[in-house]
């Protein structure tokens, strides 16, 4: 039988009308949304289309916030929101579900203030946990749909798969520096799942996260309003949802492209003889223990302390070097005292610049790219070498909070 079209699977709505009998409005509520009531698209009927759905956003962070907030503005009836972080002030210049003083507060807590402040007429579910294969069944059955807010594959493809076994649209965005993407994944409605566009992670390491590579901070209110709007279509029944379409958006240029996606008939999950019928091991399916067993293969990297390269800095001595090989504008935002700065991408073209009889001490933000300029040294024969554990991070939060943290 053919799969029905994208415009065809959203004629209506995806809930069932049933659901709308009891749906009733305040003389505020009618006030709150008259700017959707008289839009002929959308109609007292459509609000209450919003007002019965139950939307999970998974993550609260630089999509969930804006996915939230404008979910809730629009009358969304109940959201359901899944995180187990704490705000950090790195958060706060894309998150704006979160402010200053909720700094170190549950970003559940600090979310559902401000929802509550944008409509109190939200039934706001908090999900204070990490979303793995044992939980993801409860906590996404009692949803209509399902908004992926996060920017790990392992939660990535667990949110997919327990949607396409659920039959719940998945709408998926994500963001990294200037560029972002978003579509909505539901093979029930005609359209491919995410494992057909990816049936496998890349190898861990392989693919650098915002906090490693960074994101334009208001890059995820852009994919994150996009993902909110995609989610309202469905429900109300109008336009021509992002299923079989991927949107990616380039903020340098400004420029929107849109690409086809077809699902395959061979996908491990949504395919016609699927492989994969059941939740798995997530981090184990995109390589994080197989990345450890693999790490834990090779000699162990040696590791100097923080406090000890402390305590020899002190010393005054000069019987080492401590370099430094993360990027320039790192080095611009925080340095420890009397660093070389070899940024690791450099490494190979000027290890003549440094001594191979010399003991050389190597630090980087958290530790990882320097185990891995460490690496690369042994094979090229220098030995005296260790690798500062926790790098400068470690550093600023255990022996200066002047250095700051980024």
């Amino acid at each position: 039988m053919q799969a029905p079209s994208a415009p065809a699977a959203a004629a209506g709505g995806i809930l069932d009308p049933a659901r709308l009998e009891a749906i009733t409005f305040s003389n505020d509520e009618i006030a709150r949304y008259s700017r959707h009531l008289i839009m002929p698209e959308v109609t007292l009927v459509g609000q209450k289309k919003l007002k019965a759905a139950k939307v999970l956003c998974i993550g609260t962070g630089g999509l969930g916030s804006p996915i939230a907030l404008y979910l809730a503005a629009a009358g969304i009836g109940t959201l359901g929101l899944v995180d187990f972080d704490v705000v950090d002030f790195s958060n706060l210049q894309r998150q704006i579900l979160h402010g200053t003083r909720d700094v170190g507060r549950k970003k559940l807590q600090s979310a559902r203030d401000r929802i509550k402040e944008i409509n109190p007429n939200v039934q706001v579910v908090l999900h204070d946990a990490l979303f793995t294969s044992e939980n993801a069944r409860e906590i996404v059955a009692p949803y209509d749909i399902v908004i992926d807010g996060t920017d790990n594959f392992p939660t990535r493809y667990l949110s997919n798969d327990i949607c396409v076994f659920l039959r719940k649209p998945n709408i998926y965005g994500s963001i990294f520096r200037f560029d972002g993407q978003a579509t909505v994944f539901a093979p029930h409605l005609g359209g491919p799942c995410y494992r057909c566009m990816f049936p496998e992670p890349p190898p861990p390491g392989m693919v650098p996260s915002c906090a490693e590579g960074g994101v334009l901070g208001v890059l995820p209110g852009i994919v994150g309003v996009i993902q909110a709007i995609e989610a309202i279509k469905l429900l109300v029944g109008i336009g021509e949802p992002l299923i079989g379409r991927l949107v990616h958006f380039d903020a340098l240029k400004l420029k929107f492209r849109e690409f086809k996606l077809r699902r395959d008939p061979h996908c491990p999950v949504c395919g016609e003889q699927p492989t994969v019928t059941e939740l798995i091991d997530y981090e184990q399916f995109c390589g994080v223990p197989q990345a450890a067993a693999a790490e834990a293969a090779e000699a162990p990297v040696p590791e100097i302390g923080v406090a000890e390269l402390k305590r020899r800095l002190d010393t005054g001595s000069h019987d080492f070097l401590l370099l430094d090989v993360r990027e320039p504008y790192e080095y611009d935002i925080a340095r420890i005292p009397g660093a070389k700065l070899i940024p690791l991408g450099e490494l190979p073209s000027r290890m003549s610049e440094l001594d191979s009889a010399q003991e050389i001490l190597i630090h980087c933000k958290t530790g990882r790219r320097s185990a891995q300029a460490l690496r690369q040294l042994q094979e090229a024969g220098f030995g005296k070498l260790q690798n500062v554990a926790g790098g400068i991070q470690a550093w600023s939060e255990e022996i200066d909070p002047a250095v700051p943290k980024y």
